[in-house]
């Protein structure tokens, strides 16, 4: 009896502790509130697939950062980190990123794990009450699911003071990856210049929204932006004014290289054009050997402005470069030279766009010596979608902006394809006709005008295989300061992202429209000064 007495009191004793156990470490999950749910169910891109499972995850000042050591173990680190500091200025906490060598069961779990079907930019996100573990093959993956897991926390995240609030993140699970590997903007710092501040603020911006191209548009007749030391008037002279005849200015190599970096960190390859043969008074005026004074022949009864006189309209198509000029081409393989050794991507854009007073023939000519000239620098060259009539192939990417038959022609040739319709995604045009900013020469561009498209329906007649993706530019003619860039990208820019990044099939702008409405406390917070457009059902 003592025996079965005493069995029975353990057995009691070990339930007691049990139960104990679980009241202090078992207790119900937290049920998502409204608010948290609503921002799993508006991220912009939209994932390629998203579970809710229900419950909370709250972030709190004692929440640890994990990373697990491993590959590219530096370059995770400072994912974790940028993390935090996204995190701290809101929150208020000193949040830091620590490297481990297991997995974590509680907190922010970062890792590189072998998932071939995400390919190199695609991440999983998976979110319980304890533990939030973000995975991915490669670290712009890992990059692009913290800006997802930024839009799952309240909007209040982007503040830049501390906000009281709590940090609430509904649970699930997402699996995401992109449509197209190229997701880019242009910004036209020729016509208007704009600081290296103004370009970093612009690179978090489009960062935000998962893009990875910043194509610099750093040449044009009215300024030249970018420091040739072998050429120094270029920027001394040709900088020296912009559009409406303001000061100008431009960037040293040495800033350049610090927007480069800067783009790098975010995972954006920064994409240099020098625009030629035409668009180039700006190097005319700097250095007159270059315009050799050869006649050139006008439409009847078209007035131009005068190539290598200083310029500060937006007229276009009146500038040249001259293939017999002995000189041409040493300054081209300068500037194309200088400009690779600073320039870590792959990609020199050469122009190659609205060429109107350039001989045909000499054109042809000119793009197949540029595409030499580029190679020869080991990169890859890319032009406007007029390139197409040069002996283009494989090595070459065209960009289409508005010629069907050019970008049939570039894609017979073997060229792959960037998309850039000017009439779907040129973000310098008006939203409507009461629009200040912008211009409409293409067309009036409001939000759902931008988002409803993609490649295949817009062009039917080019292969998937050969597009490489989109980019949308933003020309200067009638922008000069921050507020310019953000009321003409926003909100256009997120819908954009999303037709280069989500698969087409889950698109349609009814939903998309609730999503982007959502996101108008996450704008503010961001001090975006975005348009408040009438087709969008807006929450503040």
């Amino acid at each position: 009896m003592i025996h079965s007495y005493s069995k029975a009191t353990l057995l009691i004793s070990a339930f007691v502790v049990a139960s104990f156990a679980c009241l202090v470490s078992c207790k119900k999950a937290k049920v998502a509130s409204p608010e948290a749910t609503l921002s799993f169910q508006s991220i912009i891109p939209k994932p390629v697939t998203d579970s809710l499972s229900g419950s909370a995850f709250e972030l709190s000042k004692s929440t640890k950062i994990h990373v697990r050591v491993g590959a590219a173990a530096q370059e995770v680190l400072a994912i974790g980190q940028y993390l935090a500091d996204r995190l701290n200025p809101a929150t208020g906490f000193n949040l830091k990123a620590e490297t481990t060598d297991k997995e974590a069961s509680t907190g922010i779990y970062i890792q590189l794990a072998s998932d071939p079907a995400l390919g190199a930019e695609g991440y999983q996100l998976t979110i319980t009450s304890e533990l939030i573990t973000l995975s991915a093959n490669q670290p712009a993956g890992l990059f692009y699911g913290v800006q997802t897991l930024r839009q799952l926390l309240p909007a209040a995240i982007e503040s830049s003071s501390v906000q009281k609030t709590s940090w609430e993140i509904a649970t699930g699970s997402i699996r995401d990856y992109p449509q197209y590997a190229w997701r880019g903007s242009m910004l036209d710092v020729a016509r208007h210049f704009f600081s290296v501040e103004d370009v970093k603020r612009y690179i978090d911006l489009i960062a935000a929204y998962k893009m990875n191209v910043l194509h610099l548009h750093l040449s044009d007749d009215q300024g030249w932006r970018i420091e040739i030391k072998s050429w120094p008037k270029l920027t001394t002279e040709g900088g020296k004014t912009q559009v409406g005849g303001e000061k100008g200015g431009f960037y040293t190599q040495e800033q350049y290289k610090d927007i480069v970096a800067y783009a790098q960190s975010r995972y954006i390859t920064i994409v240099p054009e020098i625009d030629m043969p035409g668009h180039i008074n700006s190097a005319l005026v700097s250095y007159a050997e270059l315009n050799s004074g050869i006649p050139l022949k006008m439409e009847p009864g078209k007035v131009r402005p005068t190539p290598g006189k200083v310029y500060t309209g937006i007229e276009v198509g009146f500038s040249t470069l001259h293939i017999k000029n002995e000189r041409t081409f040493q300054f081209v393989d300068d500037v194309l030279r200088e400009l690779s050794e600073i320039t870590p991507g792959p990609y020199l854009h050469i122009g190659g766009d609205e060429a109107a007073v350039t001989k045909k023939e000499d054109y042809i000519a000119f793009i197949n010596k540029f595409k030499e000239m580029v190679a020869a620098h080991g990169k890859q060259m890319i032009g406007w979608e007029e390139i197409a009539q040069g002996n283009i192939d494989s090595t070459t990417i065209a960009q289409y902006w508005h010629s069907d038959k050019y970008a049939q022609m570039a894609s017979a040739k073997g060229a792959k394809l960037i998309m850039s319709p000017s009439v779907k995604v040129y973000l310098d045009m008006k939203y409507d006709s009461l629009t200040k900013l912008g211009l409409n020469w293409a067309a009036y561009i409001e939000v759902d005008d931008s988002y409803n498209w993609t490649p295949q329906t817009l062009s039917p007649e080019l292969e998937q295989k050969n597009i490489l993706g989109i980019e949308t530019p933003l020309w200067s003619e009638t922008i000069q300061t921050m507020d310019d860039i953000e009321f003409l990208l926003f909100p256009r820019l997120p819908g954009i992202a999303e037709v280069a990044w989500s698969p087409s099939a889950g698109r349609s702008w009814d939903a998309y429209k609730v999503r982007l409405g959502n996101q108008a406390k996450r704008f503010k917070a961001m001090d975006i000064n975005y348009y408040r457009s009438t087709k969008v059902p807006w929450v503040d």
